[in-house]
């Protein structure tokens, strides 16, 4: 996994296959207000698979297919997943700068 400001790049154990293509990485990049559109935040934050089979397409480069989800390995997805909730979480950083400001 590779990490940077506004995506993180995740190194699949099994490619993506379509047509003659395959796909080795694809990067998830941070969601904004418009991709969360439709979709319930509690189950996002659940890991509900209906709700991140929807959202992933939204902010993965390549753009994930609903059928590249037929055939992915379970890892790859909840590497995926951990990706995208991790940028809706807060982090400590931030946390820490807002309650202690200097």
């Amino acid at each position: 996994m590779t990490e940077k400001n506004n995506a993180t790049t995740i190194k699949l154990t099994h490619p993506i296959k379509r047509g003659d293509k395959e796909y080795f990485e694809i990067s998830v990049i941070k969601p904004t207000v418009p991709a969360l559109k439709g979709l319930k935040m509690l189950d996002v934050m659940q890991s509900d698979v209906t709700a991140l089979t929807v959202l992933l397409p939204r902010i993965t480069q390549p753009m994930l297919h609903k059928n590249d989800f037929d055939t992915m390995e379970i890892s790859d997805f909840v590497e995926l997943v951990g990706a995208a909730i991790g940028f809706l979480a807060p982090s400590s950083e931030t946390t820490e700068t807002e309650t202690n400001p200097s």
